[in-house]
This record gives structure tokens, sequence and C-alpha cells, in this order.
């Protein structure tokens, strides 16, 4: 598995490549111009422009600047932030904790869900229970993220007052004690479940029909044939094998949480990541976006690398 390991990530590096070369070159086509963010505004001197310009290296050519931005990006160095005045570093790190609180949350609420969904209906397929299951699946598999995020937030948060409507903690409360982590749980939950919805559906889904199919195998009748318990029949036999696509799931969802955040975080107001692109795309945060962009399609390929090792580690029939 170790050399496996090894050549994927070797072959991540062109990928990697051709992934600097688009992000770089989208930013280049973006409207605006990055530079307008990183003079003084007050001085529109067109001496100092055009001085400023060749100062700051974007009179060059776009090779040379295409270089001089992956140079800095291998040496840690991804710029400065024209809106917050201070490294990308630092701005994404801000915020950074909250999206992957918010993450967890999701996966955590996710598995539950579909786990318990899941074994309910592949259990007791074709009854009133199953149904009412799968149709809050194909549900939440049809209904887009932002429809659910504005229904939930109009019913749960303005007509019932369950939760926040918005923002990942109270302000003013002491950080690190009971009541913050309290509060934090408290304002999570709903871009929680909003976040994970599509993947419980699915999930649920997948469970059941696995469920479903593994309990009419030939060795599930052989260990009933052999007089063994239903109990141990169905959790060795036909759960263990019926998770298996759902555990090689969770590479994917890694990466597919923090990026469908984007669209959670701005609806709830949730300063995560996710809110952070979107703002640097509307303020044309340019050094902001391009290193976004890069961290969302890295956690991609690590997703994709950790869902084919995890399925050879539960499915021992898969060798590397």
């Amino acid at each position: 598995m170790l050399a496996y390991t090894l050549r994927r990530l070797l072959s991540m590096i062109p990928l990697l490549i051709l992934i600097s070369v688009v992000v770089f070159s989208l930013a280049k086509l973006m409207p605006g111009d990055p530079f307008t963010g990183e003079i003084d505004p007050n001085n529109t001197n067109v001496e100092y422009i055009e001085e400023m310009r060749e100062e700051l290296g974007y009179n060059d050519p776009i090779p040379v600047q295409y270089q001089r931005w992956v140079t800095n990006v291998l040496q840690g160095d991804f710029g400065k932030s024209t809106t917050y005045k201070k490294p990308v570093t630092e701005v994404i790190a801000e915020r950074l904790p909250n999206t992957i609180f918010l993450a967890i949350s999701a996966l955590i609420i996710t598995y539950i869900l579909a786990f318990s969904m899941g074994m309910y209906s592949g259990k007791r397929p074709y009854t009133i229970g199953d149904n009412l299951i799968a149709s809050f699946n194909y549900t939440g598999i049809a209904i887009p993220q932002y429809i659910v995020a504005i229904v939930a937030i109009y019913f749960f948060a303005f007509q019932l007052g369950w939760f926040p409507s918005g923002g990942s903690v109270t302000p003013g409360l002491e950080q690190d004690s009971v009541a913050f982590w309290t509060d934090r749980i408290y304002h999570v939950v709903l871009p929680a479940i909003t976040l994970g919805l599509f993947s419980t559906a699915s999930y649920t889904q997948f469970l059941r029909n696995d469920i479903v199919q593994n309990s009419q195998e030939d060795y599930v009748r052989s260990a009933r044939a052999r007089g063994t318990k239903e109990s141990v029949i169905y959790n060795k036999h036909i759960l263990r094998n019926s998770i298996i696509p759902l555990v090689t799931f969770f590479g994917f969802d890694l990466a597919t949480l923090i990026g469908g955040a984007i669209i959670t975080e701005t609806i709830f107001t949730y300063p995560g990541i996710g809110m952070l692109f979107i703002d640097s795309v509307t303020t044309r945060d340019y050094p902001v976006v391009m290193t976004l962009t890069l961290v969302f399609s890295f956690l991609t390929l690590m997703g994709n690398l950790l869902a084919d090792l995890l399925y050879g580690v539960v499915d021992p029939r898969i060798r590397y």
C-alpha cells in the first residue's frame, strides 16, 4: 500500500501544476484588477499608478508573473489580502477552524442519521417506515441546498426560534469555556444539517439497498442453514459488507463538505472559508480567491486518495 500511495502522490504533481495554471489564468481573466487594492486609493496621479504597476510586477509578461506566483506559493507565500491588508495565510487561518468544525459536525450528523435510517429500512424493506424514509431521501436529493437552507432558516429560526439564523457564536462569551462550546454547537446544528442533507439521503439509500441485496446472497443462506443466530448473520455478514461503500465515501466527504460549505456558510452568514471565498470574489481579493481555489482542489485530490486507501482497508479482497 505504501508503494501505491507514493505513486498516487507523484501522479498528483502534474494535476496540481495544471490546476495552478487554470487558477492563475482564471484570476487574470476575471474583471477588475487586484492592483487597485495594493496602492493608495487617494492618489490618482497617473505617473504614481504606472510606477507602482511596474514596481509590483503587473507590467511583466504573463509567464513571468505565473512563475513568480508559483515560486512564492512553493515557499509558503500566498500573497497579501487586498481587502484585509494582511497575509492570506492569516486570513484563512482565522476562518478555517469554523469550517472544519462545521464539516465535522455535518459528517457526524450525516453518518448517525444514514446508519440509523439505512439499517431500519434495510431490515424492514417495503414497509410503511421504509417508504417514508425513501420519500425523505428522494426529497433531500432533489431539493437544492440553498432552498433547504432558506426554508430551514425561515421555519426553525424565524418561526419556531429553535436555532439562530446566522453566526458561529454569541459575542461576549469567554473562549474555551463550557458555555462557549455549547453556544458554538447551538449555532452549528442548523447549517450542519443543511450541509449534510444530500449526503445523508444518498448514504441512507445506498446502505438500505446494499442490506437488502446482501440479505439474499448465498453466504447468508448458508449461514442460516448452519443455524447461525440472526443477529450474528446481520452484524457480521450483512452489515459488514453493506457499509463498505459508505466507508469509502468518507474521503470524498472531507473535500465535498468543505467545498460545499460555500453556499451554506453564505446563507447562514457562518464565518468560514466558504463565506470568505464569496466575499473575496465580490471584493476582487484575488490572492485569497486563488489560494482558496488551490486549497479546494488539493482537498479533492487528497479525498480521492483517502477514499481509495479506505476501500483497501475495509475490503480485504483489494490489494495494492
